[in-house]
């Protein structure tokens, strides 16, 4: 259950986005079930200022960490990081908008 405090958008950088859409083109290339909403998503970010549905970004880091597990071995390390980096990037963005905000209360 969503608590109605948490973001139903979040803000992105441009470069994080810019990243997001290209391993997502790959990911729907490989048609990776689910990677076709989160592309149109990314794709069009910069019109939206960067912002997006939190279920979209989550939906995005999924698809790319499916990507980096079917394509680990026919892939250079170096493209397997930038993927997994991605999704990681995405992912950790969607848990910092779930977080509680921080009081300065003492309990």
């Amino acid at each position: 259950m969503t608590s109605p405090s948490f973001q139903r958008t979040l803000t992105l950088p441009a470069s994080l986005c810019e990243q997001a859409a290209q391993h997502l083109e790959q990911a729907a290339r490989r048609t990776v079930d689910g990677a076709g909403i989160p592309l149109k998503a990314f794709r069009s970010a910069a019109d939206s200022d960067y912002t997006l549905p939190v279920s979209v970004v989550e939906q995005a880091a999924g698809c790319l960490l499916v990507l980096a597990t079917e394509t680990a071995q026919t892939v250079r390390p170096s493209a397997l990081r930038a993927t997994i980096g991605v999704a990681l990037r995405l992912r950790d963005a969607v848990q910092a908008v779930h977080q509680p905000a921080l009081t300065t209360r003492f309990w």
